[in-house]
């Protein structure tokens, strides 16, 4: 089924245009009468009866019967079986993934959060991702013919419509997803990991109606999602938001983008793992000083966790870098005067710590009549945030939904 819709879809004819546009249509406003489908679409009765009749032999669409009226002739509704196709998304993350699977409704049936893998440009990494996604696909509650599509997050400089990574995986000049594709035996896509969780927050998250939406990912780097006028932003080469790499600081400080001064090298998950280990090394105490002692591994994580239960160094540190970002934050809201910016990424986990102190540099570095405008909420979704963005940009994707952005 997967390889005969992938073949209807992307054949150029005028009737598998106005399929896609059909399914579109269920996706974005559920389940609907022939009349009122024909109307928003402006096509005739027939033309759509004959549509969405080819839909439900192709097993896309389903009759769901007579539909309750106060009185008169009941007309059928239609709308999208949700088990005709399923996608598949993979966010990686520094030190672990984490896979799932929704329906073509946008529902998540399937995950598995953090699974260990450590993200580096090599061929074995590369190797040990395809065999950890191949044992989800062979161990998850649906058959592989009837996952339509991956969709796989990588940090870095994306360019979604060629199929390159260039921060990852880029071993020569072949795209990345014909490389995923060889070893999966199914459609991929890939895209920037900070995109794609501002996505998932767009569609599952804590957006309401704003259009014009900042999502910050404040992880071990620092990346930025931008939506204008209700669509994803990637620029000209799909490079766009690389709020970590802005020049910042007059520091010796090499980030691993090769150069130095870079935003990430103060206000970022990095940041703090190495500034919370030299406090540690300097003689300060700390609720993981033990840790250190026995030779044990601390991870940011960790030190998140040990703010909250009133860690004073991780507390500290974390409403420094808060401030520090908040002030550049601020330079945002200055320049694209966003209804909505979200905090999100692992160290959004820190809540008020990270908060209070990056809302008051805010206030203090952005214009007044600008940063009125705008709301500054912390994630809903969190850790998944990536995961589902992962997920539906993948069915995104495949159907053309992107310039539509569907709130489904």
């Amino acid at each position: 089924m997967a390889l005969k819709f992938l073949q209807e879809i992307n054949s150029g004819t005028k009737n598998s245009s106005l399929k896609k546009d059909i399914i579109c249509y269920y996706i974005n406003n559920g389940e609907n009468t022939l009349a009122d489908l024909g109307k928003e679409m402006n096509l005739s009765i027939p033309t759509v009866t004959k549509l969405v009749s080819e839909l439900i032999e192709e097993g896309f669409v389903m009759d769901f019967g007579k539909q309750e009226t106060p009185g008169g002739r009941r007309p059928n509704i239609y709308g999208l079986n949700e088990d005709s196709g399923y996608f598949l998304g993979v966010d990686i993350k520094r030190f672990r993934t984490n896979i799932g699977l929704i329906n073509f409704k946008g529902e998540v049936i399937d995950q598995q959060m953090d699974i260990p893998f450590k993200m580096d440009h090599t061929h074995e990494q590369f190797d040990e991702l395809c065999d950890i996604i191949n044992n989800f696909i062979q161990n998850t509650v649906v058959p592989k013919e009837k996952i339509l599509s991956i969709g796989i997050n990588i940090s870095g400089r994306i360019n979604t419509q060629s199929g390159h990574s260039y921060s990852f995986f880029y071993f020569d000049e072949r795209p990345l997803t014909e490389l995923f594709e060889e070893r999966l035996g199914i459609n991929v896509s890939i895209d920037n990991d900070s995109r794609a969780m501002a996505y998932g927050e767009y569609i599952k998250g804590c957006v309401s109606g704003e259009k014009n939406v900042l999502y910050i990912n404040v992880s071990w780097g620092l990346g930025l999602g931008i939506i204008v006028n209700g669509q994803l932003y990637y620029g000209k080469s799909g490079f766009s938001g690389e709020f970590g790499h802005m020049t910042a600081f007059d520091n010796e400080i090499m980030c691993h983008c090769g150069k130095k001064g870079c935003l990430e090298t103060e206000a970022s998950g990095s940041y703090l793992y190495r500034k919370f280990l030299e406090k540690l090394n300097d003689g300060s105490s700390s609720s993981l000083s033990k840790k250190v002692d026995k030779k044990e591994d601390i991870s940011l994580e960790s030190i998140i966790k040990a703010a909250l239960h009133e860690d004073m160094l991780a507390i500290e540190l974390i409403e420094e870098m808060g401030s520090t970002l908040g002030k550049h934050i601020a330079g945002l809201i200055n320049l694209f005067n966003p209804e909505l910016v979200v905090i999100g990424g692992t160290l959004s986990e820190a809540g008020d710590y990270l908060m209070l102190p990056l809302r008051s540099a805010i206030k203090k570095y952005s214009l007044n009549l600008v940063n009125k405008d705008s709301s500054i909420r912390i994630s809903k979704l969190g850790n998944k945030a990536g995961l589902l963005g992962a997920c539906l940009l993948a069915r995104s994707k495949l159907v053309e939904l992107n310039g539509n952005m569907p709130k489904a």
